[in-house]
């Protein structure tokens, strides 16, 4: 019996392959195929495409790449005709996967879609279309459920808990971290989180560079599978800095503040309980399309779930290298870290335990 599974994105990559291993203890006979990333193809899916074909941000970036983008489409749902799955399992990326969920539907495909669309943000009139051809909606944050239920539509959505709970650390001493990564144990450490595609580094990184010179201490910088290490390094020629591949939480972890590039990295930032700052900056144009169209008094996942501002978030001309060091000044010590800190438990309280990729694979076996 094959399963079609469509994930984009780093983050989408790993919490589909969460899914596929649970599908896999619960349906051994199963078999996968689809489009991912190194995790998925870990997990034995047969890739049709890589995710890293269509990763994209932004309508500048998205132009060049729709030709290509439109043909992995199209093989994607020749696939699934020749193969005939018995589900789908879409994760996130839904401007591509809400127009092949529809394709899937005319074939008699069900499916099941991990990680709602941002719905409740912008563009809340794909909820019909959603409707139309999503059999499933396996939603990660508390609030997505009530959102279409509110709503009157007819999703079938649920609240399945959040995959990032665990697959974090538990939170620890930050000596824990730095012995398991090699960093010094002694000294103020800065964790700079700049983002894991090409453009947003391109947006980012100068900034966080040009913030660490002026905080002056000494930071320590993931970086995401697929980015220049080297280029990376040079750029923070004359800085204290460690690097580390990937390990983005562990990082988080080993320092005492972190300035995180807004995305599930916020999230996973919050849930190691280190204060820390949210920043972005995205294409002057699709900034502003953004702008008109989002109407939300927050846009880091931390503030989404607490219902206020917890952490500071510094987006678009808001993002200098002075109000960066000036926010990281006041989370060193003092009350505006403790308060900081009572915000992220509440957030981590509020996200529940594990088995949020169990669950999600149980709802897929019910279209089985």
């Amino acid at each position: 019996m094959d399963l079609l599974v469509v994930a984009g994105e780093a983050s989408g990559d790993r919490h589909a392959a969460d899914v596929v291993a649970a599908l896999k203890v619960r349906r051994p006979g199963l078999r996968f195929f689809g489009m991912g990333g190194e995790r998925l193809k870990a997990e034995g899916v047969e890739l049709v495409h890589g995710s890293h074909e269509i990763s994209v941000m932004g309508i500048t970036e998205v132009l060049p790449k729709l030709p290509r983008i439109l043909t992995v489409l199209s093989d994607l749902a020749d696939a699934a005709r020749a193969r005939r799955p018995a589900a789908a399992l879409l994760v996130d990326v839904p401007d591509f996967n809400l127009r092949l969920a529809k394709r899937l539907k005319a074939l008699g495909v069900p499916v099941a879609w991990y990680i709602s669309p941002m719905v409740w943000a912008w563009r809340p009139g794909r909820v019909k279309t959603i409707a139309e051809r999503v059999d499933r909606m396996l939603c990660i944050l508390p609030f997505e459920e009530d959102f279409y239920r509110g709503r009157g539509s007819q999703v079938a959505a649920r609240y399945v808990g959040n995959p990032v709970v665990e697959q974090v650390p538990a939170p620890a001493d930050p000596a824990h971290f730095r012995r398991a990564l090699g960093l010094p144990l002694e000294g103020r450490l800065l964790a700079l989180l700049p983002g894991s595609r090409r453009s947003e580094i391109s947006r980012i990184l100068p900034t966080l560079v040009a913030a660490a010179r002026r905080i002056g201490e000494a930071v320590v910088v993931p970086v995401a599978p697929g980015l220049d290490r080297a280029s990376i390094e040079a750029a923070f020629a004359g800085v204290k800095a460690w690097f580390v591949e990937g390990r983005a939480a562990e990082v988080v972890g080993a320092s005492d503040v972190a300035v995180v590039a807004s995305g599930t990295a916020t999230l996973e930032a919050g849930l190691m309980q280190r204060p820390l700052v949210v920043v972005y900056r995205l294409a002057p144009v699709s900034y502003l399309v953004g702008k008109a169209m989002v109407k939300l008094p927050h846009f880091s996942l931390v503030n989404l779930l607490a219902g206020r501002g917890v952490v500071p978030e510094l987006l678009q001309g808001a993002f200098t290298p002075e109000a960066v060091a000036s926010h990281v000044a006041e989370l060193w010590s003092g009350p505006a870290r403790d308060v900081q800190l009572k915000g992220l438990e509440e957030v981590r309280s509020k996200l529940g335990g594990p088995g949020a990729a169990g669950r999600a694979a149980d709802a897929v076996l019910e279209l089985l």
